[in-house]
């Protein structure tokens, strides 16, 4: 099954919503930050941020998960995302933080 990009990250976006709560239970999250070459680049925030099973977590749970889920998959990395792919998600970021200021207001 061929998918395209943006169908491919609908479908990571969906799988990392039924792993989530397993993170948040524990304090924990992931955020996804980008998708290429067949790499899905994540962050561990929260209790997950710095935790020594966090590592684990990854390539133990949420790799395998991905890649039986997602066609195209074959990594989740946390670390060497490429500088451009961190960028867009620090502005994506940035937007969601000020839209949420604007709707407290």
């Amino acid at each position: 099954m061929n998918m395209d990009n943006e169908e491919t990250i609908k479908l990571i976006h969906a799988t990392l919503g039924k792993i989530k709560p397993f993170l948040q239970r524990d304090g924990g999250d992931i955020e996804f930050i980008g998708f290429r070459d067949g790499i899905v680049y994540v962050s561990m925030v929260g209790a997950c941020e710095g935790c020594l099973y966090a590592a684990d977590d990854i390539t133990t749970g949420v790799e395998i998960i991905l890649m039986e889920e997602v066609p195209g998959v074959i990594a989740v990395k946390v670390d060497g995302i490429p500088d451009d792919m961190m960028a867009e998600y620090l502005e994506r970021k940035a937007k969601s933080a000020s839209a949420q200021e604007t709707d407290q207001k």
